[in-house]
């Protein structure tokens, strides 16, 4: 006789693992299997005491979490269907107010043997190694400004206000470097935030070397190179976007992009009443929150500088005439849009939507993608509830109010040192 299938739900934490297995068939037998320490060895024993001597089959779900994905690629080389699910995908009861351990794992087990649950994609440890290099450099970037906006407010709080047309060039550190303090102690906290902005200043340009070299060698090269053809997108922009984005072809279709990155606009409608609101912000913030700032260049006449002319030596025509036609598109949106007086945030931000549905085109299709292993994908990419179903691949709808905050603790779009890393 055939054993039947067993669905496994894991709750995961830091220091244990809370296992839950269903029976396959509706109405089946839900048993709590135990709270193991959360240890690869422990788990895998677990996993061979279920599957037993005839291979039993297995299903293992668990959500997407602090804890990475070191047990989905483990159960994969094992040879176990691993589903890693997007929390905020889970459907909840409202009237639901316990919550623990053993219900968690029991509702995911629960979800898996009835396919209510959206997988994430799993990156590979390569892409996953850069993308967490990426973010260690905006992470870098964040330490620096916070220790430049110590020191001048340090100065500024004793009367001290450097005149100069450029803050932090080559002039403005040999203004704070000869800078004379009336007290003891102001020279000590002078040195002291001078030491800190130096030391980000260092990390910053250690992860970007850091990053071109490991480019070289990166499989994701081609799309790297193919994106820095697009105007306003330089190594690390480039760089952000295809590792935080993954396996690009993943995405159907440009809204279902638009909607990953939050970019779409929320939607309350009832009867004949439709209201759109403000972005949804869902999915990825860093990559949102690049766009909007990378969308500011098609402000400027569509041209090909010498910077850009650069950059596309060695592209494919396909890549050229993909960059100059968004080039033409967004610049005209962009002046239609702020041409009906709708503010300059709201209008970059809807020129930012249109952007990565040209990004979707220019990668979706790339070679370099082809090397991604179909078990690796989830069944189907969850598509925003408030994303129109009919709403044209390319949406421009204006968002709401609040619909240029792409992404909170983050310069703002109007920011220099935001410009200087996507330019």
């Amino acid at each position: 006789m055939k054993a039947t299938e067993l669905f496994l739900g894991l709750d995961v934490h830091k220091d244990s693992i809370t296992a839950v297995g269903a029976e396959g068939g509706r109405g089946a037998e839900v048993r709590h299997l135990g709270t193991l320490t959360n240890d690869l060895h422990a788990l895998e024993r677990l996993i061979t005491k279920l599957r037993g001597p005839g291979k039993r089959p297995l299903q293992v779900c668990y959500e997407a979490g602090p804890c990475g994905f070191v047990i989905a690629r483990r159960l994969a080389q094992l040879g176990v269907p691993c589903t890693v699910v997007a929390p905020s995908l889970i459907p909840r009861k409202p009237g639901d107010q316990i919550k623990t351990d053993r219900r968690d794992a029991e509702k995911l087990a629960r979800l898996l043997r009835a396919g209510d649950l959206d997988a994430i994609y799993v990156p590979e440890p390569t892409d996953e190694a850069i993308r967490d290099l990426c973010r260690a450099r905006t992470d870098a970037v964040d330490d620096r400004n916070r220790a430049r906006h110590r020191l001048k407010s340090f100065l500024l709080r004793h009367g001290y206000r450097y005149s100069g047309h450029a803050s932090w060039g080559a002039a403005h550190m040999r203004y704070l470097r000869e800078l004379v303090l009336p007290h003891s102690a102001m020279k000590v906290i002078m040195e002291d935030y001078l030491s800190a902005v130096d030391a980000a200043q260092e990390r910053v340009l250690r992860c970007e070397q850091a990053m071109e070299e490991l480019l070289v060698d990166w499989q994701l090269k081609p799309a790297v190179k193919a994106l820095m053809a697009f105007k306003g997108f330089q190594i690390v922009a480039a760089m952000i976007v295809v590792s935080e984005l993954g396996y690009v072809p993943r995405f159907g279709h440009p809204r279902k992009l638009m909607a990953y990155l939050g970019l779409v606009p929320s939607e309350s409608t009832s009867s004949d009443k439709r209201r759109q609101g403000a972005i949804t912000k869902c999915g990825n913030p860093h990559v949102r929150w690049l766009l909007v700032e990378c969308s500011q260049h098609y402000a400027t006449p569509p041209k090909v500088s010498q910077e850009l002319s650069r950059r596309q030596e060695g592209t494919d025509r396909r890549t050229k005439e993909v960059s100059w036609r968004a080039q033409n598109r967004l610049h005209s949106r962009f002046k239609k849009l702020t041409g009906r007086k709708l503010t300059r945030n709201k209008a970059v931000v809807a020129v930012a939507r249109e952007l990565a549905a040209f990004i979707w085109e220019l990668l979706h299709e790339l070679p370099c993608y082809l090397r991604i292993r179909p078990e690796q994908l989830p069944n189907e990419e969850p598509q925003s509830e408030s994303e129109p179903a009919t709403a044209p691949a390319l949406c421009v709808t204006p968002v709401g109010a609040r619909g240029s905050r792409a992404l909170k603790g983050k310069a703002g779009i109007n920011s220099p040192e935001a410009r200087s890393r996507c330019a």
